[in-house]
């Protein structure tokens, strides 16, 4: 595995596939990035602004749904997905 970009742009929402894709390779870092956020107890709007880069301000529905969508992706990550890391490469 090559190394992950250490600050991609973000979709709207994250996958929600069962199995790893390319974007999860992809953004690693930013999934870390929110576990830890998430640990330190920082706001989701803060989070949202630095780690997504979506203006909580201006673009609120969309910095919650992304915040979310990808908290949640990393928690599946860290729980299950990070399975798939061992078995075989992500799908494309």
């Amino acid at each position: 595995m090559s190394f992950p970009p250490l600050d991609p742009d973000v979709a709207d929402v994250a996958p929600s596939d069962p199995v790893l894709t390319r974007y999860d390779e992809e953004h690693l870092v930013t999934y870390l990035r929110l576990l830890d956020a998430e640990k330190a107890g920082a706001g989701w709007e803060e989070v949202a602004q630095i780690v997504l880069h979506i203006d909580p301000v201006r673009e609120p529905e969309r910095a919650r749904r992304a915040y979310d969508s990808h908290l949640a992706r990393a928690k599946w990550l860290s729980e299950e997905g990070y399975k798939g890391f061992l078995r075989s490469p992500p799908e494309t």
